[in-house]
């Protein structure tokens, strides 16, 4: 991947704003773990972090490349099934820095990749990646997901300053995985479609050319679904380079707007409610892509009929928030009324903008385009819905928006569509 190619053509964009990324080696291909030595030559105290699953996948020959330039390696073990990126891991990891350590490199993919990001950054230092599967685009994104006391937050960092993917590893992931890296890619036909909308409602800041580098991104990986499939080499390449453009893409406007948007809020509620009531939820990307078509349906309904400007129900909100995220409420109350567009009316904006705002909606692939992509990468709709339940994917339409500070198309639903009549 050629990022210094990629980084001269965002040079002076129209947008206005200087698009930047601090990352200085993205390796992709056959081999690639190979190169670790020759780009950590100037360091000599180095910390390698992994989980139990990765260590074994790759973070043995990291060890065996780097070797004494190690000052230490922790093996991450998971919180029941998984690892989550909580209080208690970061904690984990900077147990082990010490004044001489120089760099920190993480073995895996998202919660690896988002702990060693906040660490490092908390504690001004540089990190590498290496990545383990193609599943998630914030390699190379700014901001680190972490679930802190009970809530799903995005904190601002840095990107690496190195990706390294191995083919010979990445194809070899787990297939939900590469489901989830296909799917979070495919996910973006949804929120770019928020970004187009919450620039046109509420003059939020949008590049086109952002826009259309990350919309190519999809187009482009979704010609590959059988074939990652089929574990091919060259088109599990094609989706990391997809991910980690995405991921650039955020870095260029500093946030991951052109990456997420109510897709990714649906997923995040999936996440959360299922930590918080101790059940089983998708791996992220493919959450994103189920969630992709049911914000589809969502813009098909709005689609077909007229905006009216519902009711708020101050008390019913809150009952259905605490009963919903149980003792993330509070915070999630307190950070709705501290935004407080529950008290916005904006419906002159919206009746005068509704006829442009439908064309941006007609944009976006349609439910059944969706099921067809699902289909594509081998995951079934009707799966999504069992496996949640009706009733838990209508609480998510209702209530996903809340955990976020970001207009997406569920706002509009809920105000215009959903609300108290």
């Amino acid at each position: 991947m050629n990022l210094a190619k990629l980084n001269e053509k965002f040079k002076g964009c129209e947008c206005g704003k200087e698009h930047t990324c601090p990352i200085d080696y993205v390796i992709l291909g056959s081999g690639a773990v190979n190169e670790l030595p020759s780009i950590c030559e100037k360091y000599d105290s180095i910390i390698l972090v992994s989980d139990t699953n990765t260590y074994e996948v790759c973070g043995k020959i990291v060890e065996a490349l780097l070797g004494d330039k190690l000052e230490a390696s922790i093996v991450l073990k998971p919180n029941g099934d998984v690892v989550i990126p909580n209080e208690e891991k970061i904690a984990e990891i900077e147990q082990k820095l010490t004044p001489k350590t120089e760099l920190i490199i993480g073995v895996g993919s998202g919660v690896i990749n988002d702990l060693c990001k906040q660490v490092s950054f908390t504690h001004d230092l540089y990190y590498y990646i290496v990545a383990t599967a193609p599943s998630m685009d914030g390699y190379a994104s700014v901001g680190s997901a972490l679930i802190l006391e009970g809530m799903k937050i995005t904190l601002n960092a840095r990107p690496p300053k190195a990706i390294i993917g191995d083919t010979d590893v990445l194809k070899y992931a787990p297939m939900p995985m590469l489901q989830a890296g296909y799917g979070d890619i495919i996910g973006k036909y949804s929120c770019l479609n928020d970004w187009k909308l919450a620039a046109l409602i509420n003059g939020e800041y949008f590049c086109g050319e952002i826009y259309d580098l990350t919309l190519s991104q999809a187009k482009t990986v979704r010609k590959f679904a059988k074939k990652i499939l089929e574990r091919d080499g060259e088109a599990v390449e094609a989706l990391m380079e997809a991910l980690v453009t995405v991921g650039v893409a955020m870095s260029y406007v500093d946030n991951s707007r052109p990456a997420s948007g109510s897709e990714h809020h649906l997923s995040h509620f999936f996440e959360i409610t299922g930590i918080l009531n101790g059940e089983e939820y998708y791996p992220h990307g493919i959450d994103v892509m189920y969630s992709a078509a049911e914000t589809a349906k969502i813009r098909e309904e709005i689609l077909a009929s007229e905006p009216s400007l519902r009711r708020f129900d101050r008390e019913k909100w809150t009952a259905e928030i605490k009963r919903i995220y149980s003792s993330s409420a509070d915070g999630i109350i307190a950070l709705q009324d501290k935004l407080a567009w529950y008290d916005i009316d904006d419906s002159d904006v919206i009746h005068k903008k509704w006829n442009d705002m439908k064309e941006v909606l007609k944009e976006a692939p349609t439910f059944e385009e969706n099921l067809k992509m699902l289909d594509e990468i081998g995951l079934s709709y009707d799966e999504f819905v069992k496996f949640y339940t009706r009733q838990k994917v209508n609480d998510a339409v209702l209530y996903a928006k809340d955990l976020k500070d970001r207009y997406s198309i569920l706002w509009l639903y809920y105000k215009y569509f959903k609300g108290e009549n």
